[in-house]
């Protein structure tokens, strides 16, 4: 596996990397294809599997794990895990893309570290903790108990920041998305300013 180059997208929930993401998909120049995670949970709100995730069940997960399958892979909560198929990047280096990931901060250090030269780390930091819950209520997809146990965990990711390559401070979403598009550019034409 070591064929085209791999732009990370890391974050805690609600910080708008998900936006980001499908906004530089809609970027033809950059030939980008999007990882699909494969998840142990079940489907939340209109997700669709084989678009949004592959979902599979724990014990699907699992044996994939013993089987080495995965690039990388995270028991998120308690039974609820996620991960990158290294069958999903071979099917996009297979199409001549690049590959996107939209993925949670400890798996895009992962990749970074099994793929140092091929990837761009960028860690999407949020305006502030509160602005998180705010957001995260928003999206009335999750009870009050879950939004709190990722406002928990938004507090520790927030702290890896520095080991990704880029930092966007996600203050206006739409500035947020043009650094993005130029950071992208810069990284896959090999330009060292990125």
């Amino acid at each position: 596996m070591n064929k085209g180059k791999l732009i990370v997208f890391s974050a805690p929930s609600g910080s708008g990397k998900t936006t980001i993401v499908k906004y530089l998909l809609g970027k033809d120049d950059l030939n980008l294809e999007f990882s699909i995670s494969a998840a142990s949970r079940k489907p939340r709100g209109e997700e669709v599997n084989g678009k949004d995730y592959y979902f599979i069940s724990i014990e699907e997960f699992k044996k994939h794990i013993k089987n080495q399958d995965f690039i990388e892979w995270e028991e998120v909560y308690r039974d609820n895990f996620y991960g990158t198929l290294k069958s999903e990047v071979e099917r996009i280096w297979a199409l001549g893309k690049n590959v996107i990931f939209d993925i949670d901060v400890a798996g895009g250090l992962r990749i970074k570290n099994k793929f140092p030269e091929q990837t761009l780390a960028v860690f999407v930091k949020p305006p502030s903790i509160d602005e998180l819950k705010i957001r995260l209520k928003k999206r009335s997809t999750e009870s009050d108990d879950k939004i709190n146990m990722r406002i928990a965990k938004a507090s520790v990711e927030l702290a890896t920041a520095p080991q990704f390559d880029k930092i966007i401070k996600n203050y206006d979403l739409d500035f947020a998305k043009v650094e993005a598009y130029e950071l992208v550019k810069a990284f896959l034409n090999d330009d060292s300013d990125y």
